[in-house]
């Protein structure tokens, strides 16, 4: 069984906008904790690390444009 695991930092509720994090085999797998058979990414371990990395030194690129969402 896959053992997922949330940010400390999660308020621990299903009514929060959180991912889940995976070590499987050979990836890192990432869902939405509020859909969690939905879709899921899979991450090689240095493409994660990298991401955890920008995440928390918050050295990200500052987008052209804001981000748009479309309905499913």
């Amino acid at each position: 069984m896959t053992e997922w695991r949330k940010s400390t930092h999660s308020d621990g509720t299903q009514h929060g906008g959180c991912v889940e994090v995976a070590a499987l085999n050979t990836t890192i797998a990432v869902r939405d904790s509020k859909n969690p058979r939905g879709p899921h990414l899979h991450l090689h371990p240095h493409t994660w690390h990298t991401l955890l990395t920008t995440i928390k030194t918050n050295n990200t690129p500052t987008p052209q444009r804001p981000c748009q969402t479309r309905d499913a």
